[in-house]
């Protein structure tokens, strides 16, 4: 659930018309590409958290395998990509209930979601878990429901309906644009699939982290095909792709659309609650997660030393409230100064932090695995496929995305602005490197003057 609940949001509910409107019916195979590539990432970043369970999960391995410039690099940015990812999400929920209830205005209902999830993250990991299980249910019941119905609507067993795969091929074929846009796709639709890491990161916090890691990165491709391809699927069959009303928002969304298409009644509102409830559930999950990050971040000595203290019940509490802190700085800045430009900044210089991501976790893996001998590889009981090349692909794969994303000028822009950030880390590691130098340099005389 927690995977499931870092990744099912406003991308998948909405942003997928988006993806089948710039590909046709080959967003398939799009989806299909992204989901393959991210449970590759998965299952290098499981073979080394069930031999190693830690909760800054890749940036600890990174640490291990390729050394403190890369966990320092690493962790900051996934930190900052999820304050990106909890301002978004902050706007969009405010925004949402000024709709429903005017008598606050939007950045005061922003404001009270990220306080409310603030409370979650802080009474216990068991209490994030729960809220997250019974958020992401939701989520999961309206995806069944949509699957269910759209698989009888396309054999032509719905009320009022006719066989309809065919749109699959018709309306100009399979891929209208040609298959280059389907690779074009795969750059619009693998953000989507990022938060699946969450799981690894949360299991290390379990009774049993081992056991909760191999089902965590084991089960992720099956959860990926059906909610995301056969989502995807049901769109493009029910309706012909060049049909598909442009999403601009909740009323005009793919899902809505459909739902409405099947006679199910009141869909714009039943989509509201269930997006509304997709956004609040990233907020949940990103708060934990970059919290977490920097938590570690800081006990490894690349942010304040204070920001890795918990509190009784093990939740690192500076840590929560310096990762609110950025979201809300953020969120604010897209009320009060929306033409600064400091908000669309901050969300497209977080852009490329998937990406990155999964390029240090292959060859983390790829390192961590070659250091082993034949005994400890034999014994993994998670175990990456045909090493190295499968590390190898997903590398190539990420730098194709990323080619791809420099043809088009939203793309481009999301590039260089997440270089112009990762610059920003770069300047600063000089600073960092000379305090690790001096605090193991204090700690060596520590050592000898106990021995002595």
């Amino acid at each position: 659930m927690i995977t499931l609940g870092g990744i099912i949001g406003s991308s998948l509910f909405v942003g997928s018309g988006n993806v089948i409107r710039s590909v046709g019916p080959a967003a398939l195979v799009s989806y299909l590409i992204g989901g393959l590539l991210v449970f590759l990432a998965m299952r290098m970043l499981g073979e080394m958290a069930a031999v190693r369970p830690a909760v800054g999960s890749f940036m600890e391995y990174a640490r291990v395998g390729l050394g403190n410039w890369a966990a320092y690099l690493v962790g900051w940015l996934y930190w900052y990509f999820w304050v990106g990812v909890l301002a978004y999400e902050a706007v969009i929920g405010g925004h949402t209930l000024n709709g429903w209830i005017g008598a606050l205005p939007a950045w005061a209902w922003s404001l009270i979601l990220l306080a409310i999830f603030v409370a979650t993250n802080l009474i216990s990991v068991r209490s994030f878990g729960e809220t997250e299980f019974w958020l992401a249910s939701i989520k999961i019941l309206a995806i069944i429901v949509f699957l269910g119905a759209g698989i009888l609507y396309v054999l032509g067993l719905w009320p009022h309906s006719d066989f309809s795969l065919p749109n699959l091929w018709q309306h100009g074929g399979f891929a209208p644009h040609g298959f280059g846009a389907t690779l074009t796709g795969v750059a619009l639709v693998i953000f989507s699939y990022f938060g699946t890491e969450i799981a690894v990161m949360a299991s290390a916090e379990s009774q049993n982290p081992a056991k909760g890691i191999r089902q965590a990165t084991s089960t992720v491709i099956w959860r990926v095909l059906l909610f995301f391809v056969g989502s995807v699927f049901i769109i493009v069959t029910v309706v012909p792709w060049n049909k598909l009303p442009e999403a601009t928002d909740v009323t005009n969304a793919p899902f809505t659309y459909i739902f409405h298409r099947l006679g199910i009644p009141a869909a714009d509102v039943i989509m509201q609650l269930v997006i509304f409830t997709a956004v609040i559930s990233v907020l949940n999950s990103g708060l934990y997660s970059a919290s977490r990050m920097i938590s570690s971040l800081a006990e490894k000595g690349f942010a304040p030393k204070v920001v890795s203290r918990k509190a009784r019940n093990g939740v690192p509490v500076f840590a929560v409230f310096a990762s609110i802190l950025g979201g809300v700085v953020a969120a604010i800045a897209n009320f009060v100064a929306p033409s600064s430009g400091i908000f669309d900044f901050i969300m497209n210089s977080a852009g490329l932090v998937a990406l990155f991501v999964y390029v240090f976790i292959a060859l983390t893996q790829l390192n961590l695995r070659r250091r082993m001998t034949r005994t400890e590889v034999d014994a993994l009981q998670l175990k990456v496929w045909a090493f190295p090349w499968l590390n190898f692909v997903l590398i190539a794969a990420v730098v194709a995305v990323v080619i791809i994303m420099l043809t088009s000028p939203d793309g481009r822009t999301q590039v260089w602005t997440s270089l112009v950030a990762m610059a920003i880390l770069v300047v600063f590691w000089p600073l960092v490197a000379r305090k690790l130098k001096n605090q193991d340099a204090e700690q060596s005389a520590e050592d000898r003057s106990s021995v002595g």
